[in-house]
């Protein structure tokens, strides 16, 4: 496996976990088990991301839309993450927290709070989180501060507007993983996966483990990067 000085390496990694309600449910098990199960993959993806030195990994575990139906699950779901973190580990989170219950706010500050100090690999967690409220939202935060008059509007461009994103001066995710066979990024991080190099497989979430997480990286290096360019080899033949 490449090292962290490799350009064929990720440094960020966001990861919709899809599949732990399947899991369950084949094995005639309460959804809850299969969140308890899916949770060991974490730990394994957050043990292999920082032995390779991997910066950034960003995990969607919960969206606005399904915050509700789900509500009964976050707590736990949040408590295991806890257990999932291994020493050296940063953990934030990303979305929005107005709808989330007081409980689990304070659950997610002190989990900041605890390991704002570590200095390893950076784990976000998206909780709440929509890419279009996302987008909204900075979009709401630079029309706050033009109608201040602090900046002019037509100074806007595509970096200033960036940082007003909950990912702020985060580096765009260069891999994209969904696992649980679906061909979507379901309203994650829109404006960050904009040239992102995708990657879906049919492995349910709780059974990830090192060796998909390899063939992914794998399937990475070997794409050819060019971020909105034309790639030159595409013009051969029509000189």
């Amino acid at each position: 496996m490449k090292n962290e000085l490799d350009p064929g390496l990720p440094q960020h990694v966001a990861v919709v976990m899809d599949g732990n309600g399947r899991w369950a449910e084949r094995r005639g098990l309460p959804r809850r088990a299969g969140h308890q199960a899916g949770y060991r993959a974490v730990k394994t993806l957050v043990r292999e991301a920082g032995k390779r030195g991997i910066r950034h990994l960003t995990l969607f575990a919960l969206s606005s839309e399904n915050r509700g139906r789900f509500a009964d699950e976050v707590a736990a779901l949040m408590a295991l993450f806890l257990k999932a973190l291994r020493r050296g580990v940063r953990l934030g989170f990303i979305g929005d927290r107005d709808k989330l219950s007081l409980l689990l706010r304070r659950i997610m500050e002190d989990a900041q709070r605890l390991t704002a100090a570590n200095e390893g690999l950076m784990l976000r967690v998206a909780v709440s989180y929509g890419g279009r409220w996302d987008m909204v939202n900075a979009a709401q935060r630079q029309a706050v501060v033009a109608a201040r008059g602090e900046i002019d509007p037509q100074s806007i461009d595509e970096q200033t507007l960036a940082a007003q994103f909950t990912l702020g001066a985060t580096p765009d995710p260069d891999l994209f993983i969904r696992t649980g066979g679906e061909r979507r990024i379901s309203n994650f991080l829109l404006w960050n996966l904009a040239y992102t190099e995708l990657y879906f497989t049919e492995t349910l979430w709780p059974d990830f483990d090192k060796r998909v997480f390899f063939a992914a990286l794998a399937d990475f290096a070997n794409r050819q990067r060019r971020f909105g360019q034309v790639s030159a080899t595409c013009f051969v033949g029509y000189a």
